[in-house]
């Protein structure tokens, strides 16, 4: 197994695709963190107004954001797969290892890897960036303080588990760009939706990204209302089942389905 985990790594390291993404992934959280740090203390149409920069409250806001890169490594799963059948690649792959679920497993650990490593860069770009932040605005900076600790596990237990998101979703449809635009939809359109306004919160907690937000444990009322989301716990646990159950759908549509 750890011979194909490496293959796998191998596979994904020579292409350019792993850091195209990876940069993609640090601007747009940059650029999330730039909007936090503009509009810090500005009041929105009368409403409550993000913490000041000086706080630990806008510490923990701004370090949420990192979980915006989940797309990044879910496009990464999707392309891990589709890409066998794209290039016909695939049937060498399953030559080589005849057990098809051996070759599965193989990629949802390299899934899981790839995206710690994305977390990872971002919580250190995210301590680059939110630290000095509130130092130079005067306040003081105390992990103890803060629920930081707890949304960094969120952010690296999320992105992780999106690597078997896009894996499974690519395992489903094995056309490359279909899944890359059902990725797409899913993160900016339908989790967008029902994890951004509150009355769809009821629905949202139950969905990968309310999940996460659910295991961050954000408690703080940006203007849009105080989120309801479930207790870490809970978030961790329906992350774990979404986890599992594309793990499962991607084993059995491969293990299933004549390559030729």
């Amino acid at each position: 197994m750890i011979g194909l985990v490496k293959a796998e790594l191998r596979k994904l390291f020579t292409t350019r695709l792993w850091w195209i993404m990876l940069i993609v992934m640090v601007v747009l959280v940059g650029v999330n963190l730039a909007f936090i740090i503009a509009f810090a203390g500005v009041s929105q149409n009368g409403g409550p107004a993000l913490p000041e920069r000086d706080t630990m409250e806008w510490a923990q806001v701004a370090w949420s954001v990192g979980s915006s890169g989940g797309i990044f490594v879910m496009i990464l799963g999707v392309v891990m797969i589709t890409s066998e059948y794209r290039y016909q690649t695939v049937t060498g792959t399953f030559l080589t290892t005849p057990r098809r679920e051996r070759v599965i497993a193989a990629k949802l650990i390299t899934g899981l890897l790839i995206g710690l490593l994305f977390a990872l860069v971002i919580l250190v770009f995210e301590a680059a960036t939110v630290v000095p932040t509130v130092l130079l605005s005067g306040g003081e900076f105390s992990l103890a303080e803060t629920r930081i600790p707890q949304v960094s596990v969120g952010i690296l237990a999320s992105l992780a588990l999106y690597g078997l998101f896009g894996i499974g979703l690519g395992a489903l449809v094995r056309n490359q760009i279909a899944g890359i635009v059902g990725a797409v939809v899913w993160a900016y359109v339908i989790e967008s939706i029902f994890t951004a306004i509150p009355a769809l919160h009821s629905v949202g907690k139950w969905l990968p990204g309310g999940a996460a937000q659910s295991l961050m444990s954000i408690d703080i009322d940006t203007g849009l209302g105080r989120p309801e989301w479930l207790p870490a716990w809970g978030g961790a646990l329906v992350l774990v089942a979404y986890g599992l159950l594309f793990a499962v759908v991607a084993s059995a549509t491969t293990v299933r389905r004549d390559i030729t």
